[in-house]
């Protein structure tokens, strides 16, 4: 974890690390890797986004969020799967599910229900700290993972970014200024993305976004996160 993580990272972190610990009571990280690698094919995240911008079209991840730190409960009828069926009917590329419990009301069965109800690729949104977590990820149905720059030391971001990679499964790192950039960059990426919300005020800025797309090569694609809606 980073020195300067924001306030609420550190509480969601603390709490991530606890989680581990007693999720490898439960399944082990051998018995949890056994599981991974005997699961399905991973869909290609990226080659989704990337046709939809080759076609000129928009290129959406859909999120599936039931609540959030910063507004409380976003949708009191929640189904996720009907959500989701939703979004692969109107178009969107692929589809980010929450699972965090405690500060965003989402559930690992959540994802587990989405991926056998539809045929996108899906991102688990999670804050990831711990490789177990990215097994996790792949037995549920993920495609891709989340790094959060800002959660994470540079040796961390390559550890998780290696477990995910080995699993045939797509990296989404994301960050927010100049400098979680340049230690993002340090990675063998083919997207990263750009939260417009600052983690330390929960302010959006869409030039966010703006500030940092000029510091990236053009063979990179760009997510812009936070905002858009």
């Amino acid at each position: 974890m980073m020195t300067n993580t924001p306030d609420i990272l550190k509480k969601i972190i603390a709490r991530k690390e606890q989680e581990v610990i007693e999720c490898k009571k439960i399944i082990s990280f051998d018995n949890m890797m056994k599981k991974a690698y005997d699961d399905r094919e991973t869909l290609d995240f990226y080659q989704a986004l990337r046709d939809k911008v080759d076609l000129k079209q928009n290129a959406i991840i859909a999120e599936i969020k039931k609540a959030s730190p910063s507004k409380g409960i976003l949708r009191e009828n929640f189904n996720p799967v009907e959500i989701a069926k939703s979004y692969e009917a109107h178009g969107a590329a692929c589809l980010s599910v929450l699972t965090d419990k405690d500060f965003f009301q989402g559930d690992d069965q959540y994802l587990i229900d989405v991926r056998e109800a539809v045929s996108l690729p899906i991102l688990r949104k999670e804050f990831i700290i711990d490789p177990y977590q990215v097994l996790e990820a792949r037995v549920m149905g993920a495609d891709c993972i989340l790094l959060i720059a800002a959660c994470l030391s540079d040796g961390e971001m390559e550890i998780l970014a290696q477990h995910a990679m080995q699993l045939n499964m797509d990296i989404l790192v994301e960050v927010h200024n100049a400098e979680e950039l340049k230690r993002a960059l340090k990675l063998p990426l083919i997207m990263i993305g750009i939260n417009n919300r600052n983690l330390r005020t929960f302010d959006v800025s869409l030039q966010t976004t703006v500030d940092l797309l000029s510091e990236i090569k053009d063979d990179i694609l760009v997510i812009t996160e936070s905002g858009i809606l």
